[in-house]
Order: C-alpha cells, then sequence, then structure tokens
C-alpha cells in the first residue's frame, strides 16, 4: 500500500510496468464490450427481431449508462475500503458482468436477451467508469496521456480477440447454424470465454495495483476535499428550456406519427427539466439543502456548472458516438445484405456474413491498438485537436465508403481508418479533458462526461429506425453513411475546444 506518511505536492511518477497494469483490466472489460457490440444484433436477429425493433431492443444500454455512470462516479470519489478507491467497483462489476456473459447465449427468448443486455451493460458501466478516474488519481498529469492511450490500446487488443472467437471458432469445426431458432455454438462459447477474461484481467489490476489513501491526495492536491459548493441559483431556466423542448419533441412525434420509440428521447428531456425545476423548488422550500446536498444534489450541481472544456468536448463526443453506435447497430445488417445478398438470420450465408463483421471489428480494433503508439506522434506535430480531426475523418471515410463497396474482403480497408478514429475517441478527450477538472470531483465528472456517450446512443436508438423507414428503404448500409458523415461534423466541433494552458493545441 502506498504510504501516507511524507506528503508531497506533486505525484511520482510510475514506471511503464505499473502503468500496464492499471490498464490491464480494460482489456477484460472491452473483451465484453466488443461481443456485445459485435453479436448482440446478430443474437435479436436470430431470435425474431426485425431491422427496424434492433434499435429500441439496444435502448437499455445507454439508458443504464446514463443512470449508473455518475452514481458510481460520486460514490467512488468518497469511498475508502481496503482495497482502495477505485478498485472495490472494478471487482463488484466485474463479477456480476462475468454472470451475465456466461447467461447471455442461452436466452431463448428475445425479451431475455434485451434484459441480458441491459444487465451487461450495468454491470460493464459499474466496472469501466473508475479506471478513468483512476488513472487521473495514480498519475501525474504528464504521464496521463500515457495513461488513456494505454487503455485504447488494451481496448484493441481485447476487441481483436473477442471479435474474431466466432469466426476462429468456425474455422476449427465448431457449429455457425442457428439450429431450430436458437443461437449458434460459436457465438455461445465466444461469450463463455468473454466471461472468464474480464474476471481475470479485472482481477489482474485489482491485485497488482495500489492506490492512494485519501490523506495522501490531498498532500497531493490541496482543493481535494472538494472546495465551495456550486451556485445553483438559476437552475429552473435550464430545467425550463429542456421542459419544453421535450414537450415538443413529444408534440412532433404525435403529429407526424412517428415511431414510439421516439418518445424515449423527449421523455428524458423532460425528466431532466423536471429535476432541474424541482430541485430549485426544493432549495427554496429546505434552504438547507444548499449545504447538505444528497447525491442527486451534488450531480445536478456539478453538471450544471460543469468546466467550459466539458461543454465544448460534449458536441464532439455526441457526434462521435451517434457514428459508433449507428455502426455496432446495424453493421451486420448491412454487410449480410449489400456484401451478401442475405436477410434470412438463420441462413448458413447470413451467418458466415455475421462471422466476417466479427473479423471486421477485429480488424478496426486492431487497428487502434496500433494507432495508440502512432497517436503520441501526430499529436507532438499537429497537437491534440488537430490529431483528433484528422482521426475522425479518417474514420467518417470508412463508414461512408461501405456505400460503395461489393466485395466484403474489401471492408478491411476503411476499417483502418476506422481504428484510427475509435483509438482517437478513447484517448484525445480524455487527455484535452483530465486537466480542466477538479481532483476531489474527478469520477463523478468523468461519470458526467459519459453523458455525451450515452445521450448520443439514446438518439441513434430513437432515430436510427425512423431514417431507415422513412428514408432508406429499409437499406441499413445508410445507417452507416449516417454515421460517416457524424464523424465529419464531431471533427469540426473538435476545433472549437479550448484546452487547458500547457496543452498542445
Amino acid at each position: 500500500m502506498l504510504t501516507a506518511a511524507v506528503p508531497a505536492r506533486t505525484k511520482p511518477e510510475l514506471s511503464f510496468w505499473q502503468i500496464w497494469n492499471m490498464c490491464f483490466g480494460f482489456l477484460g472489460i472491452q473483451f465484453g464490450f466488443a461481443l456485445q457490440t459485435a453479436d448482440v444484433s446478430r443474437i435479436f436477429q436470430t431470435l425474431g427481431a426485425s431491422l427496424e425493433q434492433i434499435p429500441v431492443l439496444w435502448v437499455a444500454a445507454p439508458l443504464t449508462g446514463l443512470v449508473v455512470q455518475p452514481i458510481i462516479g460520486h460514490c467512488s470519489d468518497r469511498t475508502w475500503t481496503r482495497l482502495g478507491r477505485r478498485r472495490p467497483y472494478f471487482l463488484a462489476g466485474a463479477l456480476l458482468a462475468t454472470l451475465a456473459l456466461l447467461w447471455m447465449p442461452n436466452a431463448g427468448t428475445l425479451w431475455m436477451a434485451a434484459v441480458l443486455l441491459w444487465l451487461m451493460d450495468a454491470t460493464f458501466n459499474v466496472a469501466m467508469e473508475p479506471f478513468r478516474a483512476f488513472v487521473a488519481d495514480q498519475l501525474p498529469v504528464r504521464q496521463r496521456p500515457l495513461g488513456y492511450l494505454l487503455q485504447s490500446f488494451f481496448i484493441g487488443i481485447g476487441a481483436v480477440v473477442a471479435s474474431m472467437l466466432p469466426w476462429i471458432l468456425a474455422h476449427l469445426g465448431v457449429s455457425n447454424v442457428a439450429v431450430g431458432g436458437g443461437i449458434p455454438d460459436t457465438v455461445k462459447y465466444a461469450f463463455y470465454a468473454g466471461g472468464v477474461a474480464l474476471l481475470g484481467a479485472v482481477l489482474w489490476t485489482v491485485l497488482r495495483t495500489r492506490e492512494y489513501p485519501p490523506e495522501q491526495l490531498r498532500a497531493f492536491d490541496p482543493a481535494a476535499d472538494g472546495g465551495a459548493l456550486p451556485d445553483l441559483r438559476g437552475i429552473w431556466r435550464n430545467g425550463s428550456a429542456w421542459l419544453l423542448a421535450g414537450a415538443l419533441l413529444a408534440l412532433l412525434i404525435a403529429h407526424f406519427g412517428l415511431r414510439q420509440e421516439m418518445y424515449l428521447l423527449a421523455g428524458g428531456l423532460v425528466v431532466y427539466g423536471l429535476l432541474l425545476v424541482g430541485y430549485e423548488a426544493a432549495l427554496k422550500l429546505r434552504p438547507v439543502l444548499s449545504e447538505k446536498r444528497g447525491l442527486l444534489g451534488h450531480v445536478l450541481g456539478d453538471l450544471h456548472v460543469m468546466p467550459a472544456a466539458m461543454r465544448q468536448l460534449a458536441w464532439v463526443q455526441l457526434f462521435s458516438w451517434f457514428a459508433l453506435f449507428a455502426m455496432w447497430i446495424y453493421t451486420t445488417a448491412s454487410v449480410a445484405q449489400v456484401q451478401y445478398g442475405a436477410t434470412d438470420a438463420h441462413s448458413a450465408l447470413y451467418n458466415e456474413a455475421a462471422n466476417w463483421v466479427g473479423v471486421l471489428f477485429a480488424v478496426y480494433n486492431g487497428c487502434a491498438a496500433l494507432a495508440a503508439a502512432v497517436i503520441p506522434r501526430m499529436v507532438r506535430r499537429w497537437g491534440l485537436r488537430a490529431s483528433h480531426l484528422a482521426n475522425l475523418w479518417l474514420g467518417g471515410a470508412g463508414l461512408l465508403s461501405f456505400l460503395f463497396i461489393r466485395d466484403p474482403h474489401w471492408l478491411l480497408l476503411p476499417m483502418v481508418g476506422v481504428g484510427f478514429a475509435w483509438a482517437s475517441i478513447l484517448a484525445l478527450p480524455y487527455a484535452m479533458l483530465s486537466d480542466n477538472l477538479p481532483a476531489a470531483k474527478m469520477g463523478v465528472y468523468m461519470g458526467i462526461f459519459n453523458f455525451f456517450i450515452v445521450i448520443p446512443q439514446l438518439v441513434a436508438a430513437s432515430v436510427l429506425g425512423e431514417l431507415l423507414k422513412r428514408c432508406f428503404h429499409g437499406q441499413p448500409v445508410w445507417a452507416l453513411a449516417v454515421g460517416g458523415a457524424s464523424l465529419f461534423v464531431a471533427g469540426l466541433c473538435t476545433l472549437r475546444v479550448r484546452l487547458a494552458d500547457g496543452q498542445a493545441a
């Protein structure tokens, strides 16, 4: 255990292998996430879901993240146990996520698979969210980019193996056909392996790392106790605006007869607006709440006064993750339909296409692992913003190219661009953000920052099905094209981000 006996003003630098151990758990977490993104839509279609239903079935995952991430971040900021501050959450999340992974391929009905997706995503978030704050807790400012890029490296390696597992197993002779409407054995064994990998990798980080105790963190940062509470006066104005936006969206949905799942988006805006307005009213009725806030009050207050850099990066994240969610939901259906000419989810040709999508996802994740070594050189030469813009545009061009490629083997090429975008999304926004956050609220602000990962997923789940139906004649390849355009917009938004003093622009 790191000692608190000698106060210090700056954190000592850690060795490469200490940082390696800190980040190794991400290998297992991403193993599970990769199985989810590559194979859950396939499981849904195997169990009878239509293309229009898939976004709705996915909506529970981002909704869960919206609730879980700031709560876990807030609680981990205030936790200290024998295991430390963040590591108890790594371990609890990994244990529960392993159970969900083992159960998922045995789902016998569509509703059960949807529930298990919700359980998987909730537990992944419990394990994953504190990892971002863990890097900021343990590393001095100079080493934080290395920490986040090592996380990207492990994310890439874990996802490569996980995405390719069904394809590898099929080549080893494991059955790849959905017999009797069930889930193929290739997918089942891949999920079993994912459970073992997730638990093992997180246990490595839990057992091979230590955390600074609270008094040592306070010595490193005199403001570590949190400082003054944010001023929430006038928060009702923001609440009223969000409430009005949600109500107007609900009226538009009703007037134009849009898909029912779009009410989820309108309802989210209304609920957020009501929370802000209601908390302002509660402050007036009980002024003591301004000094003694519960979890909700702290999260709402921190969200209300978030740093300017976070607000600017929010737009970058919104467009980036909308594109990623479109890719994860629709790549399997798109490749099966366009490159393989298959629409029957139970056919051998469809399952061959689905396995090839696993290979494509492995390639972009492998390229992301390699990009983690290249991106630091890009940053030194071009700066953070220009590097992120270039990588996002490479990914956007990759997704748009799905419109024109017909040979499935040539789809490997655009995955290189997607890999660079993925590595950049996982590292550079956090590098831009971390120096702008107070140390005492690192966990909760990392959780709040994940709102801008979750919200675009909710938007995608709400509107992509409607777009396919009304604008693109049910052709899923156009969802990938919309995602590509979204990455180009995200790149432009990067230019608006104001960096902290000393950061390479």
